[in-house]
């Protein structure tokens, strides 16, 4: 049951940054931010990953459809690290190395987020619940449908 409180803890902790940061792209100053980094159609693009982060981020948090939802965010996640962090096209050496360090945070988030793709949002979650409910209800047809 410990386990199970560890779990909601620690998708809450990953879901947060990318709804506190989802917000943030729906900005003109993140745009223009992406724009000069040479993300293409910056307008466009930056807006749609805010709903992917936030999506994916407040999916992850509740449980709810959780998988899918963290594949939302390895999609974000993939071209966002590479077009925003590129630390090895930097000349000034203190830029590169927090771009590295952003790069390596984003990898980071990466891994996490396969790894709910993976095994799912624990037991406490709507899925999970959603699961429960279908096994009752399944027993429950099964015991009616008997002569």
């Amino acid at each position: 049951m410990k386990d199970d409180y560890l779990v909601l803890v620690a998708r809450f902790l990953f879901s947060s940054i990318f709804i506190a940061a989802g917000f943030g792209h729906f900005s003109s100053k993140e745009i223009e931010m992406a724009a000069l980094a040479g993300v293409p159609l910056a307008s466009l693009a930056v807006p749609l990953s805010g709903v992917m982060s936030l999506a994916g981020g407040i999916s992850v948090l509740v449980g709810y459809r959780a998988r899918l939802g963290a594949l939302v965010l390895a999609a974000f996640l993939v071209p966002v690290t590479l077009a925003m962090h590129k630390f090895w096209g930097v000349a000034d050496p203190m830029t590169a190395q927090i771009q590295m360090v952003m790069f390596m945070k984003n990898m980071s988030l990466l891994g996490g987020a396969l790894l709910i793709a993976h095994f799912g949002a624990g037991p406490l979650s709507l899925d999970a619940r959603r699961a429960a409910r279908a096994v009752t209800a399944g027993a429950a047809a099964g015991a009616v449908a008997r002569p």
